[in-house]
This record gives C-alpha cells, structure tokens and sequence, in this order.
C-alpha cells in the first residue's frame, strides 16, 4: 500500500506540473471586446491532444502502479528469488535521460524556430532512444545466458514483463518521434511539428520517471525506501 501511495503521489506532482505548463490559469475575460461583439468559440489554450495525452499517460501510470504492486506482494512469498541487476541497465539508463534531455532541448529550439538545432535535437534523442531499446535486449540475453529464463523465478517473470512493457511503451512512442524527426529533416514548417514535439518531450519525460521508478525497484532501492515510509507512518 505504502508504494502505491508513494507511486500515486508522484505522478499526481508531474500531472500537476504538466497542467501548470500548459497555461491554464488563462483569463479570457480580461479580452478586448466590443459590447455587441459576437462571442466566437475558439479552441482550448490546452491542445485536444495534449488532453488526450494526459489522460493516455494516466492510465499507464495507473497499469505500472498495479505491476510494481503485484511485484510488492508476490516478493513475500518462499518461492522469491531476487534477480541480479545487469549492469548495462545503468548504460540504458542513461540513454534514455539523454533523449529526454534531448527532447525538452528540441521543445525549446522549435518555440525559438531553430530548424538546425531542432533536428539536431530530434535526431539525438532518435538515437538515443534507439539505443534504450538495444541495450533493454542486450540485458534480456545476458540474464537468459545466465540461466535466468522466465519460468525459473517468479522475479525472473515480472522483470521480463515490467520491462517489455514499459519498452513497448518506448516502441510506440518512438513510431511517432520517427514521424516528427522526419518531418522535419524532410523541411516541414516548424509551426506544424511543433505540437508533435512537445507531445514527444511530455511522453519520453513521463516514461523516464516510469522507468527510474522500475529501475530503483528492481535494484532494491525501493524496498529500503517503502521500509523507511513504513515506519515513519507507524
């Protein structure tokens, strides 16, 4: 309980902190208007899409709440054996700070109407995504060489599924960053790439605490941090 609690805590900060970047806080009555103007229905200063977004990336915080869950309470049990930590996780790790970086790099440059240094940001967070994904299977065949198959160890069978859906995640976001990069290589008005942009930089920044989260969990660094919680509240 305490580390769904801890998980819902801070994704309802970045959802806070993503809504106070979209400029909500708008006073449309502070408008020049003339008294017999007709009103006119604009669109919403928030992106449909942006809407959209939020609410896709509440729900896969929602599914990877469940997982870390069920990964809490089937740890308890005899049959429990913890799995080593390849270390070219902490190479993958990187990678992907380095495309989120690159990113809200690329956010900013495409407001600034950069076009060299947007698709120079574009292409390194592309590759450094790309990269992510290689090293996630890199791991994959060291634990298998290893002896650590899926029907082994329970632990074995969540760290396959937790990370194979959270690259899946990465693999479709990725689809879409590929579109943008080209758009833009292929010299696509910058106004017109600018909301996919920011879409691709509030997705990888979201996935990227979704995986630090995996990642201290599988390290065993959440456990500490959920024995802590557990006897501040008691």
């Amino acid at each position: 309980m305490s580390t769904i609690l801890v998980f819902l805590a801070g994704l309802a900060v970045i959802i806070t902190w993503w809504m106070a970047q979209q400029r909500l806080s708008s006073k449309p009555w502070l408008e020049a208007n003339g008294i017999h103007d007709i009103p006119v229905l604009t669109r919403s200063a928030v992106a449909t899409e942006k809407i959209g977004l939020g609410v896709f990336l509440a729900i896969v915080g929602a599914l990877f709440t469940l997982f870390i869950s069920a990964y809490f309470m089937r740890m308890g049990l005899q049959d429990w054996w913890a799995i080593p930590l390849p270390r070219i996780l902490w190479l993958n790790t990187g990678m992907l700070v380095i495309g989120s970086a690159a990113l809200h790099w690329a956010k900013m440059e495409v407001v600034r109407n950069n076009g060299n240094a947007l698709k120079l940001a574009l292409a390194t967070a592309l590759a450094a995504t790309t990269g992510f994904l290689i090293g996630q299977l890199f791991a994959w065949k060291e634990l298998v060489t290893a002896g650590y198959v899926i029907a082994d160890n329970p632990a074995n069978s969540f760290f396959y599924l937790i990370t194979g859906m959270h690259g899946l995640h990465i693999l479709g976001g990725l689809v879409v960053l590929s579109r943008t990069t080209s758009r833009v290589w292929e010299g696509a008005a910058l106004a017109k790439v600018r909301l996919s942009t920011e879409l691709c930089a509030i997705y990888w920044h979201f996935m990227l605490v979704v995986w630090l989260v995996l990642f201290a969990l599988f390290a065993g660094w959440a456990n500490d941090f959920v024995a802590i919680c557990r006897q501040v509240l008691n």
